[in-house]
C-alpha cells in the first residue's frame, strides 16, 4: 500500500463511519446527487471549452487554405485513435450503449479511467471536426463518476445504479442546460421502475448541473430561436406526417449506422481501418462541408433562414440559386450524416449521437417545409423555424425510442415552450412509426440481439437480469435406457425425486421416468427382470439449451404448461432440470435487491 493510501484509508473509515451515524443514507444519496451535479457541469463546462478552444484556432488558421478542412478530422480521428489505443487500452466507444450494458448486467462498477478518458477522445476527435457529438462521452463519463462516487463511500449495487443515473441526468442537465432532459433521458433510457423517493436524486443532480453550467456560461442556449410565426390547429396534419417522416428517417438513420458500422468493424486491422474511415470522412465533408463538426453552428443558420450559406465552400455553390439544387444538398447531406459519424467513430474517434441525431432532424425539419412551401398552389406556408425544432424532436423521439426526451430537449435547447402540443405531436409520431419497424433504440439494438437488455418492463427486466445456470436444479437421479425395473425401483427407493432423466453413455438425454408412470408396476417383482427403463421411458415434450435467455424458458413455461423441464448442452448431454419453483425463488431474489427505490 502507498504513503498516500496509508494517509487516506483511515481517513475515508472514519469518514464513513460517521456518516452512518450522523446521516441517514436517504439524505446522503441527495447530498451524493448534488456533488454529482456540481462536477459534471464543472466537466461539460471544461469539455466545451477545450473544443471552443481548440476549433476556433483551427478555423482561423486554415480560412484560407480551405483542402485542411479535409486533413484536421483525420488528424483528430488519428489522435484520438493513439490515444485509446496506447494509453487508455480501453474500449471507450458507445457510451450510452455502454451504461445500458453496466446496468443490465447489475455491473454498476464502471472503471475509474472513464471519468476522464471519454472527455479527452472526445474533445481530440470533435474539435478538429469530427462529425459526432459529446453527449455520450460525457454521459459515459456521468455515469463513471457516478459509480465512483458511490464505490468510494461503499454503496451498495441498488444505490449505486441510482448514482449512476444520477451521473448521467446531471451530464445532460450541464452539457446541454437542460435538467429535466436530464431526468426524463434517465427515466426513458437508462433506469426503470423508479419511485419518487429515486427520482429525487436525479432530479437534483439535473438541476445542480444545470444551475452551475447557466452559471458559468450565462443565459446564452444551444438554438437562437424566436418564434415569429405561431403554429395552427389546421396544419396538424403536416406536423404528424412529419413525423412519420421523422419516423421513417430514424429507422433509416438506425439501420444504416448499424450495418455501416458492422461492415467497418469487419476490417480487423485498425490502420487500415482508420485510413478508409478518414478517406471516406475527408470526401463527405468534402462534397458537404456542413458534415464538418457537430453541425449546430448549421442548424442555426438554419434557423436564421440563411440556409444558403451552407453551400458555401461546395461544389453545390454556384447553383445556391436553384431550388431543386438547393434541395438535392441538403437531403444528400441528411442521408451521407450517418456516413460521417460512423467513419469518425469506426476510425478511431470518439464521439455520441445526439449531435448527428439534431443535426439530420433539423435538416429533415427544414427540407419538409423547404417542399411543403414550394407547391404555392396547396396555399400552405409553414415556418421553416418552427418545423427545424419540430424535426429535431422526430428524430430524437425516434432514433433513441425517447419521445419525452425529445420534447423536453428541444424546448430546453431553444426556448421554444410555445411548439409543445406540435413537438408531442412529432415525437409521439416518429415513435409510432419506428416501433412498427424496430422494437429497440439504436442504443439497446446490439444489447437485445444478445439477449443482455435490461427492458422497461420490470417482469421481462428480471429474466433478463437471471441467468439459466443459477436456477439450475442437479440433483436428480440419472438412470440408463438397459437398467431394469428392479434398479429403476432400487433408485426410486433412495431418491427424493419424482422424475429420473434416462441418459446413454454418451450422457445424451434419451428420455425421462416419471414416478407416476411406474407406480402401477413397481411393486410387482415379477416384472422387474422383464421390463427395461428404454420401455417406461417417454420422450420429453421440450428440452432446454444451456444457452436459453430464460425470457425464451418462461415462454417454454407458458406453451407447454410444464412444471419443469430438462436441460441439455449444445450435443444434447444431460445438465439437469429447471422448475418454476427454482425460477420463481430467483426471481424474487433479484427483484429485491436490484431495483432501487422498492
Amino acid at each position: 500500500m502507498s504513503a498516500f493510501s496509508q494517509v487516506i484509508t483511515p481517513l475515508l473509515d472514519r469518514l464513513i463511519s460517521w456518516r452512518e451515524r450522523h446521516i441517514s443514507e436517504r439524505y446522503f444519496l441527495l447530498i451524493l446527487s448534488l456533488l454529482i451535479g456540481v462536477t459534471m457541469a464543472l466537466v461539460a463546462a471544461l469539455l466545451k471549452f477545450i473544443i471552443h478552444v481548440v476549433e476556433s484556432f483551427i478555423l482561423q488558421n486554415i480560412e484560407d487554405h480551405h483542402y485542411l478542412y479535409l486533413l484536421f478530422p483525420a488528424l483528430g480521428i488519428l489522435l484520438s485513435l493513439l490515444f485509446v489505443r496506447y494509453i487508455v487500452r480501453d474500449d471507450i466507444s458507445h457510451g450510452v450503449t455502454k451504461v445500458l450494458s453496466s446496468i443490465s448486467q447489475r455491473k454498476s462498477r464502471i472503471k475509474p479511467h472513464n471519468t476522464w478518458s471519454s472527455i479527452i477522445a472526445s474533445a481530440l476527435t470533435i474539435s478538429f471536426g469530427g462529425s459526432v457529438g459529446a453527449e455520450s462521452p460525457i454521459v459515459l463519463t456521468g455515469a463513471a463518476v457516478g459509480s465512483n462516487f458511490g464505490r468510494l463511500f461503499r454503496l451498495e449495487q441498488r444505490n449505486l445504479m441510482l448514482l449512476i443515473g444520477c451521473g448521467v441526468a446531471g451530464a445532460l442537465g450541464g452539457v446541454f442546460k437542460a435538467p429535466i432532459t436530464g431526468l426524463v433521458f434517465v427515466i426513458e433510457v437508462l433506469l426503470l421502475d423508479l419511485t419518487m423517493a429515486s427520482v429525487l436524486p436525479l432530479l437534483v443532480s439535473s438541476v445542480s448541473a444545470a444551475a452551475v453550467a447557466y452559471v458559468l456560461s450565462g443565459k446564452e442556449i444551444l438554438f437562437q430561436f424566436i418564434q415569429t410565426d405561431p403554429y395552427h390547429i389546421e396544419r396538424i396534419p403536416l406536423m404528424i406526417l412529419l413525423g412519420v417522416v421523422c419516423g421513417l428517417m430514424s429507422l433509416y438513420f438506425s439501420k444504416t449506422m448499424f450495418r455501416f458500422e458492422s461492415e467497418l468493424k469487419r476490417i480487423k486491422d485498425f490502420r487500415l481501418r482508420y485510413l478508409i474511415s478518414a478517406a471516406i470522412l475527408s470526401l463527405l465533408i468534402f462534397l458537404f462541408p456542413p458534415l464538418y463538426g457537430e453541425g449546430y453552428d448549421s442548424v442555426n443558420i438554419l434557423l436564421d433562414g440563411q440556409y444558403t450559406q451552407l453551400l458555401d465552400g461546395s461544389i453545390f455553390e454556384a447553383f445556391s440559386n436553384s431550388y431543386w439544387v438547393v434541395f438535392a444538398f441538403f437531403l444528400l447531406t441528411v442521408l451521407f450524416k450517418v456516413f460521417a459519424s460512423v467513419s469518425t467513430n469506426s476510425g478511431g474517434g470518439c464521439g455520441g449521437l445526439f449531435a448527428p441525431t439534431l443535426f439530420m432532424g433539423g435538416l429533415t425539419g427544414f427540407i419538409f417545409s423547404y417542399l411543403v412551401n414550394y407547391f404555392s398552389s396547396l396555399n400552405v406556408f409553414i415556418s421553416p423555424k418552427n418545423y427545424i425544432l419540430l424535426g429535431m424532436a422526430g428524430l430524437i423521439a425516434g432514433v433513441m425510442h425517447a419521445p419525452l426526451t425529445g420534447v423536453f430537449l428541444i424546448a430546453e435547447l431553444s426556448g421554444g415552450y410555445n411548439l409543445f402540443l406540435p413537438l408531442m405531436l412529432v415525437s409521439l409520431t416518429s415513435f409510432a412509426t419506428i416501433r412498427i419497424f424496430m422494437p429497440h433504440s439504436i442504443y439497446s439494438l446490439r444489447l437485445a440481439e444478445q439477449g443482455k437488455l435490461l427492458t422497461h418492463q420490470k417482469d421481462t427486466a428480471v429474466l433478463t437480469l437471471m441467468n439459466l445456470e443459477s436456477v439450475l436444479e442437479r440433483d436428480f437421479e440419472v438412470v440408463s435406457p438397459d437398467m431394469t425395473l428392479g434398479e429403476m425401483v432400487s433408485v426410486i427407493s433412495v431418491s427424493h425425486r419424482n422424475s429420473f432423466p434416462v441418459v446413454d453413455e454418451r450422457g445424451v438425454l434419451v428420455g425421462i421416468v416419471e414416478l407416476d408412470n411406474v407406480r402401477n408396476i413397481m411393486f410387482r417383482p415379477e416384472l422387474y427382470e422383464r421390463y427395461k427403463v428404454r420401455k417406461i421411458m417417454v420422450t420429453p415434450e421440450v428440452k432446454v439449451s444451456s444457452a436459453t435467455p430464460m425470457t425464451e424458458v418462461m415462454r417454454l413455461f407458458d406453451e407447454t404448461k410444464a412444471w419443469k423441464m430438462p436441460v441439455v448442452d449444445e450435443e444434447g448431454r444431460y445438465l439437469g432440470f429447471i422448475s418454476k419453483s427454482a425460477i420463481f425463488n430467483s426471481y424474487r431474489e433479484v427483484l429485491n435487491c436490484t431495483f432501487i427505490g422498492d
